[in-house]
């Protein structure tokens, strides 16, 4: 009789796991993303949990928890409940953070379970009017001749990966200064102050159709409508010059995969909007491909950028501050 009461409450315990996860989300769910409110990953972290609490009919509230090169937010996920009620939306610096710190108070692949890769967006390299140069061909000459001042966001972001990367494959030296962010990289490259920098489409394509600034490159696969005439790195010199900067969805490791598949399904949706397409297309984002839209092909993906970035940062000696 013990023997057959112990198996019925074992058996009602697994009926109720499931029903309890299906039941998912209860109550609002916190979306941590690591940066001031207006940024990039910001604005697809607010596009995406709003889509995704419309289809599950429970807010998604995105907070923004900066500082510590990002880790304070991963720190915060990784501790948090394996429950769905604590997700990150974070980007490329993410796998690039492995290699510049020498300690993490977590473990990248081991504490957070990637949910699903969100979108792509290029990189645009953009320079001074007064460069004497107009097409890529020309500016590599120059900079061959010339130690271009490249201006970043900080040591270990994604546009100092980027200067170091193209540096690197182009067998340039550059002088590289950093910035508290693209808008004051933008008004020293008006005034002439430094000669080049990256900058997301959005960031600068008003100012590039005016003419205030030149476009040489962009690092998508292929060129971009947005910036008519302007080549891709990765036509001119290769896959090694294409760089995405993506956005994930990641949740803490150990969330039941029920909770996974409601949100995998409800990312996907949100991904798929027509609304989102569009808000994209316009800042120059894609969606990525359905495969990567999956817990297996975001970790599998995650994982290259690792190495990728690991290479980079370990062949140019790059240490975040502090270290």
């Amino acid at each position: 009789m013990k023997l057959f009461s112990a198996a019925v409450a074992i058996a009602l315990l697994a009926a109720v796991a499931p029903a309890h996860a299906q039941s998912y989300p209860t109550r609002p769910v916190t979306v941590i993303v690591p940066y001031p409110a207006g940024g990039p990953t910001d604005q697809v972290a607010r596009q995406i949990a709003t889509k995704m609490g419309d289809k599950l009919g429970q807010n998604f509230v995105v907070e923004n928890v900066s500082g510590g090169g990002t880790n304070i937010a991963g720190h915060r996920v990784a501790r948090s409940a394996p429950d769905g009620y604590t997700l990150f939306v974070h980007n490329l610096q993410f796998s690039a953070n492995v290699s510049l710190y020498k300690s993490l108070p977590f473990d990248t692949e081991k504490d957070f379970l990637p949910i699903a890769m969100l979108n792509s967006n290029p990189l645009v390299l953009v320079g001074r009017k007064t460069l004497p140069a107009n097409t890529l061909p020309e500016l590599v000459a120059w900079m061959k001749k010339n130690q271009a001042r490249m201006g970043h966001p900080g040591v270990g972001s994604t546009g100092h990966l980027a200067t170091a990367l193209l540096a690197q494959a182009l067998g340039v030296e550059v002088t590289q200064v950093p910035y508290r962010g693209a808008a004051p990289m933008l008004q020293d490259t008006l005034g002439g102050h430094i000669d080049l920098f990256f900058a997301t489409p959005q960031q600068v394509v008003g100012q590039v159709a005016s003419g205030e600034v030149k476009a040489f490159g962009i690092t998508s696969k292929a060129p971009s409508p947005q910036f008519p005439g302007v080549v891709s790195f990765a036509q001119a010199y290769g896959p090694k010059l294409q760089i995405d900067f993506w956005q994930i969805l990641l949740g803490p490791a150990g969330l039941p995969k029920p909770v996974i598949a409601t949100i995998d399904s409800a990312a996907q949706e949100a991904m798929a909007d027509p609304e989102i397409i569009k808000a994209w297309a316009a800042s120059g984002m894609e969606p990525y491909a359905k495969e990567l839209q999956t817990p297996d092909g975001a970790a599998k993906y995650l994982h290259g950028e690792i190495e990728r970035w690991g290479q980079v940062v370990r062949d140019n000696k790059i240490e975040a501050p502090g270290n």
